[in-house]
């Protein structure tokens, strides 16, 4: 069955850099699309990222437009989120999520705070 397992989290001061991992098992991974949602106190769980199963296609939320970059091994069946210059407001849980799978992991805490 689908395993995801969210990696990379923490406490950085604003303007700094994090690369958070998702370990995808039970699936042929280079089939899907991935997703990267986050989900802050008292908010819906919104998509941050996502990113075809060649690689080869991203589209992202305007909030992180030009500050994150999702990317792909396939050959490690991870997905990455690179975020830089974060801000107070990109603190939430991170998750990753398969395209057609309710699964969802347990997810990494990003704080931005000083």
């Amino acid at each position: 069955q689908v395993q995801l397992v969210e990696s990379g989290g923490g406490l950085v001061q604003p303007g700094g850099s994090l690369r958070l991992s998702c370990a995808a098992s039970g699936f042929t991974f280079s089939n899907y699309r991935m997703y990267w949602y986050r989900q802050a106190p008292g908010k819906e769980r919104d998509m941050v990222a996502n990113i075809s199963g060649t690689g080869r296609s991203t589209r992202y939320a305007d909030s992180v437009k030009g500050r994150f970059t999702i990317s792909r091994d396939n050959a490690k069946n991870t997905v990455y989120l690179q975020m830089s210059n974060l801000k107070p407001e990109d603190t939430a849980v991170y998750y990753c999520k398969r395209l057609g799978s309710n699964y969802w992991g347990q997810g990494t805490q990003v704080t931005v705070s000083s």
